[in-house]
């Protein structure tokens, strides 16, 4: 006895269901104009720094401007520390509130000649499940 078995395929068809990119996020982003500073050691084992601007964080991520080009390969570990003035910010993640935070870099985005800097997203080395339990500051007026 010869039994054919069919295979269907479902084709995805409802695009309302699917995730957006900004849905897919861990944790909000907040855009942001602070000076912070890279340090790293090359392939030598020299170690270097670089002065940077932050234009957005998230819990687990800061993307930051070059104020002049640098050399950092993708993957490479690096300490960022926001400057001291700015850290007491309410608004900035807590594990950037503290000081250093290793972090790796997992983008590069190449300067222009045209006048765009260098740029880099760097992912922050935070225990994911040690998150800060933040009471915003309404709820404490309540208590």
């Amino acid at each position: 006895m010869n039994t054919v078995s069919t295979v269907s395929k479902h084709i995805w068809t409802d695009k309302a269901l699917r995730p957006t990119p900004a849905e897919q996020r861990v944790s909000i982003r907040k855009d942001i104009n602070v000076p912070a500073r890279l340090t790293w050691k090359d392939q030598r084992g020299v170690q270097r720094f670089a002065s940077v601007v932050t234009r957005n964080v998230s819990e687990h991520g800061v993307y930051v401007e070059c104020q002049s080009a640098v050399s950092i390969p993708m993957f490479r570990l690096v300490q960022f520390q926001l400057e001291p003035a700015v850290r007491d910010d309410r608004n900035l993640p807590a594990a950037l509130r503290n000081g250093r935070v290793l972090s790796a870099v997992y983008r590069v985005s190449p300067g222009t000649t045209s006048g765009r800097p260098q740029c880099l997203a760097l992912r922050l080395m935070v225990d994911p499940r040690r998150r800060v339990t933040e009471i915003p500051e309404a709820e404490l007026a309540t208590a």
